[in-house]
């Protein structure tokens, strides 16, 4: 991924919310984006996401000018390259944990290719190795599942597949000290391992350690474009 150049004002806004000059992340790299709450991070991954409409050039992902696209074409490339963690999960309730994992095979033939000859078998190792080992989870709706194995779930879901890009916000946010340490280090290995670059983003710095490096949200927005 390769932003060069990025401004970007919501509607109505009277000024910009984004003003970026350059941010650079490789393949199975984890980059740590750390700032307090209400200070954009959250647009700039809807910017990376094709969420927002952004100028062209300013946003390259696996060869492509996200600028340069819109509407469905848009959205098939995000499903096709990019795995996503929130901050509330957005699992679907009333489905499987499996089910919920195996949703980006669903929408996507390229990450369908990508999760292997066995998709099911493949969603369920994830959740193995991201510490849902007990085969009844599996099967359990998404609404019955503690905060910690939901966003576990949202992590598997988001791995599937082997997306170029995992973008990852906030996920941390409801859980005790050692769960977040042990899930980001479960997420980081989980993506260098597949090739895939993570990007976190989080206001709490004590989690930077986990990451190959890290970068400070305020410096890097109002950086020269």
């Amino acid at each position: 991924m390769r932003i060069e150049r990025l401004v970007y004002r919501w509607p109505g806004a009277e000024r910009s919310t984004l003003e970026i000059g350059a941010l650079s992340l490789a393949s199975g790299e984890s980059l740590f984006l750390y700032g307090p709450s209400g200070c954009g991070k959250s647009t700039l991954l809807s910017a990376i996401a094709g969420v927002v409409d952004v100028p062209k050039g300013a946003i390259r992902l696996a060869d492509q000018d996200l600028g340069a696209l819109r509407g469905g074409a848009r959205d098939r490339f995000r499903v096709d390259h990019v795995g996503m963690i929130f901050q509330v999960f957005n699992l679907i309730p009333w489905l499987s944990a499996l089910e919920n994992v195996l949703l980006p095979c669903t929408f996507s033939q390229r990450r369908r290719a990508r999760a292997g000859d066995d998709p099911a078998g493949t969603a369920r190792r994830l959740l193995d190795e991201l510490g849902l080992s007990d085969p009844s989870l599996a099967s359990k709706p998404a609404s019955e599942l503690s905060v910690g194995q939901q966003q576990r779930v949202a992590a598997a879901r988001a791995l599937i597949g082997k997306p170029d890009l995992i973008l990852a916000d906030e996920p941390t946010s409801a859980l005790d000290e050692a769960a977040k340490a042990a899930f980001v280090d479960l997420l980081a290995r989980e993506c260098a391992e597949a090739g895939t670059a993570l990007l976190f983003v989080s206001h709490d710095r004590s989690l930077e350690r986990h990451f190959d490096r890290g970068v400070d949200f305020l410096a890097l927005n109002g950086s020269a474009v």
